[in-house]
């Protein structure tokens, strides 16, 4: 049965880029001259994903919606009266984008990563497998990240499907780290969060690219908080894995995360060294950096 809806979960405060997410919200950050969760939706488009919910935080939904929805009719009417209307035509490619619905978070489910996805429940809770996206992972690959996981579930009998990166060993700590069933190579046990070197079950660290289907929701509900209080998906997906088939694909490419100043830098140079247009003299300038 075909994908048709993802979510994308843009409800945290971005605390660590304060004071600009004062204003603005972390996911609309730019990689070069698109924010960041651009990025995502276009994984989706690519993916055939026909709808993307994306869930904020209440006091933010309406900058997300100026951003998609926005006519902006005045910079296209300089552009036409520049002569640039070829600076407009990415403009147009947002609005090409699939349908995105845009909600609130709610405010009144426990605190914690599960609670925009829970929020979403009533959008995605039918016959259908859907995407889960963390607002602030982002994935450099050829073929994007959504578009192989959801590849994968198509191809297999599955409750559900992680996505994961291969680690070094000295990084394992900083992530959940899948244990996978005994005698498989796909099927999870468990996701172990952030354990010591020499005690991780395996070098493959999950990330914000899942699909899922509407039995997360046995599991995703407002009384199963885990640590610190919080409702956490990945608690809902090891019981998933406990009681149903949940699986890894290893995605080609490389993920990386934008949730601190240090590491939004770095993979908005990766992404600006793989443009076309820019790609060339940037690594260029890069090289000649003098300090």
């Amino acid at each position: 049965m075909k994908i048709k809806k993802a979510v994308i979960t843009a409800a945290g405060f971005g605390s660590r880029f304060l004071p600009i997410t004062k204003t603005i919200p972390k996911e609309l950050l730019p990689i070069v001259d698109k924010p960041i969760i651009q990025y995502l939706v276009e994984e989706c488009k690519e993916a055939g994903i026909e709808e993307v919910i994306i869930v904020a935080s209440p006091g933010e939904v309406a900058k997300f919606e100026d951003y998609f929805y926005g006519s902006a009719t005045n910079i296209r009417t300089l552009m036409i009266r520049q002569g640039k209307l070829d600076r407009w035509d990415k403009v147009e490619q947002v609005f090409r984008l699939p349908k995105i619905t845009i909600m609130p978070q709610d405010e009144r489910l426990p605190y914690g990563n599960g609670r925009p996805v829970l929020t979403a429940k009533d959008l995605v809770n039918g016959d259908e497998a859907f995407v889960v996206m963390w607002g602030d992972d982002v994935v450099l690959s050829q073929k994007s990240a959504v578009a192989q996981i959801v590849e994968f579930y198509e191809s297999t009998h599955c409750d559900g499907v992680l996505a994961v990166q291969e680690v070094p060993d000295d990084e394992v700590s900083r992530y959940g780290i899948v244990k996978l069933k005994e005698g498989t190579s796909d099927e999870v046990e468990a996701v172990i969060e952030k354990p010591k070197q020499g005690a991780a079950p395996s070098n493959l660290a999950s990330y914000g690219r899942y699909v899922l289907t509407p039995r997360i929701f046995d599991y995703l509900v407002p009384d199963a908080v885990g640590l610190d209080g919080e409702l956490w998906l990945q608690d809902a997906n090891d019981q998933l894995a406990k009681h149903g088939v949940l699986k890894v694909k290893v995605v080609e490419g490389e993920w990386m995360t934008t949730g601190d100043p240090l590491r939004y830098m770095k993979a908005a140079t990766k992404f600006a060294l793989k443009r076309g247009d820019i790609g060339e003299e940037f690594e260029e300038f890069l090289k000649n950096i003098v300090f």
